[in-house]
């Protein structure tokens, strides 16, 4: 259990659930407060082009941030670093005097996530201050991998000036790359190299991205379409032409840069080799799970929660006869079994997806038994773009932008069919779309009540949180699984899955793990076959601390629960709306609010 004592429960945090404090929203203390977080978000917002097309805010005066993509590089993310610091310093000057209940819970919420962008900040290598990754590219990130897809799905052609627009954008993402490539080039300089493993996962996709023909390029194709239902000839032609001419000889220079450091990386997972590696770490798990817990603490509360998790699952496989070997053993064996498995063709990954948009409607009328508040915004689920399904993660949600014109988007890794047995597939879809996911932030995206950078932003914990404490809403109390014992067996093995990620997060970056011997514990646990243990123990080597933000958030949702059904007149469609109403929070904020 997590002590609560080592929340990070700031003074910030408990004014802002201090009754005593409250004053009309629009009063002087807070109008201050409000143009100064609100300013901060616009000046983010005309610096991020993508992040302006996300929320669907490169439009009006805004309308040439559609024309452009973010700068990067050494200079860009210096200029993050001191944007970082200057703010934090900023806040903690700001005078809270007369701040109403409204206001010091918006100080609260700023107040952390500016601390610990600052925190970061004094890192001189990797991605940037408040992403605390330690290298700027790798089999998950980087202009390569999300740009194309950033093309594909979310830039608007809806007329000429949209069109025009995607060939300027096209036309900056030589630039972007390079700008990588000297980051790449310049933390090589200070000893920080990704290790071998993530090289070599990564290299290949660079290389499929060079060598593959422009026109066959999804965002190049999505462009046709478009186009050519708007009677625009020609763009496709000049998009591929820019392709050949400067995006490809780009990412030629990057895949060099990557070969000319290879034979100097070295086979260690852990950040705890690189300078100042551990408090590299702390920062980690500090800014991804909201809380000061520490990684030894971090590494018990896994371990305890998966002795756990899997007493109860051998319990249930007893019962179906499943009664040989290990509880990773018999995991195993069901992963296993034609009978869970969708074929590992193309008509049977449509056949899969299918199957969970039926389980999409099939749970949506039982929604508002248990939630107050719904989403306008539907959820779709796409696939995985294939170009780079090799090291992306099994599946992730993108958000709905600010105007709803879009819909959200739970995406799915269809690489291998067979890491997804039927038994395992309705938690997952139940944790990226609703009630996970796509519900919490949906709505908060829709929430005329909260401010727009509120509205817009999020915590890792609370949302990683949430959508975990969703799978169990949907498990117990919309009964999603009281036919299909199996079914329960895969919601199990979902939390068991993050539990495992607990010890080997910290087992790799703080334990000094090699990479195999958090392979091979992930794998004997049955939490994920072996393939794709091998792709998630990559994904925590680059993302130190995320995957705790998971179990760490859901544990703290869930106990917030047990106390508020202790106390008489419980409603649970009350207890949600509240949890969700004031968007995402540190959890020590979320804490603090539930408990006035």
């Amino acid at each position: 259990m997590i002590d609560r004592r080592r929340l990070l429960l700031t003074a910030a945090a408990t004014a802002a659930v201090a009754p005593s404090i409250a004053h009309a929203a629009a009063n002087g203390a807070d109008a201050r407060l409000n143009a100064l977080l609100d300013g901060w978000f616009e000046a983010d917002i005309d610096e991020s082009p993508e992040r302006a097309t996300n929320l669907g805010l490169d439009k009006g005066a805004r309308a040439g941030l559609a024309f452009q993509l973010s700068e990067e590089g050494p200079d860009a993310i210096r200029k993050d670093r001191e944007k970082a610091v200057r703010r934090w310093n900023e806040l903690r000057a700001f005078d809270q005097t007369g701040l109403s209940e409204a206001g010091a819970l918006n100080y609260a919420i700023a107040a952390f996530g500016r601390q610990t962008s600052a925190e970061t900040a004094r890192f001189d290598y990797g991605a940037g201050p408040g992403r605390p990754s330690p290298y700027v590219v790798t089999q998950l990130s980087g202009a390569y991998f999300s740009t194309p897809d950033f093309m594909d799905n979310q830039h608007r052609v809806e007329d000429k000036n949209g069109a025009d627009a995607f060939l300027s954008r096209l036309d900056a993402f030589a630039g972007v790359l390079d700008g990588e490539t000297a980051k790449i080039r310049e933390d090589a300089g200070l000893g920080v190299i990704p290790p071998d493993f993530i090289i070599d996962r990564m290299l290949p996709q660079v290389r499929a991205l060079r060598d593959a023909p422009a026109a066959d390029m999804a965002m190049i194709q999505s462009l046709a379409r478009k186009t050519g239902t708007l009677n625009l000839s020609g763009y496709d032609a000049r998009a591929a032409a820019i392709v050949d001419q400067k995006v490809k000889p780009a990412l030629a220079r990057q895949i060099e840069a990557l070969e000319t450091l290879r034979p100097q990386a070295t086979h260690d997972a852990g950040v705890w080799r690189l300078p100042d590696g551990e408090a590299f770490y702390a920062a980690g798990l500090k800014s991804n799970t909201t809380t000061t817990l520490s990684a030894k603490e971090i590494h018990a509360m896994g371990r305890e929660q998966v002795a756990e998790i899997s007493a109860e699952i051998d319990a249930i496989l007893k019962a179906q006869g499943y009664t040989q070997g290990t509880v990773g053993e018999r995991i195993q064996a069901l992963n296993k079994d034609p009978a869970q498995l969708f074929p590992n063709t193309d008509a049977g990954k449509e056949e899969l997806l299918a199957w969970l948009n039926e389980q999409v409607a099939a749970l949506e009328p039982k929604l508002p038994s248990v939630f107050g508040r719904l989403p306008r915004t539907h959820v779709e689920i796409r696939r995985v773009p294939v170009s780079i399904q090799s090291g992306a993660p099994g599946g992730y949600y993108q958000g709905p932008p600010l105007d709803g014109s879009r819909p959200g988007a739970y995406y799915i890794n269809l690489r291998d069919s067979g890491n997804w047995p039927r038994f395992a597939l309705p938690t997952l879809t139940y944790h990226e779309a609703s009630p996970g996911h796509h519900l919490q932030v949906a709505l908060q995206r829709e929430s005329g009540e909260l401010p727009q950078w509120r509205r817009a932003g999020g915590f890792s914990a609370f949302n990683e949180g949430w959508a975990l404490y969703a799978e169990a809403v949907a498990a117990n109390d919309l009964d999603a699984y009281a036919t299909d014992p199996l079914g329960r067996v895969g919601f199990l093995m979902s939390y068991l899955f993050r539990a495992v990620r607990l010890v080997v997060d910290t087992g790799i970056h703080s334990e000094r793990w090699s990479r195999e011997q958090a392979v091979d514990y992930m794998a004997a646990s049955g939490a994920k076959p072996l393939d794709a243990s091998n792709s998630e123990i990559n994904r925590y080597t680059v993302w130190p601390g995320q995957a705790c933000s998971y179990k760490v958030g859901h544990t703290v949702i869930a106990r917030l629960r047990k106390e508020a059904e202790a106390k008489p007149g419980f409603d649970l469609r009350g207890f949600h709306d509240r949890v969700l109403g004031s968007g995402s929070l540190p959890l020590a904020v979320l804490e603090a609010r539930m408990r006035a």
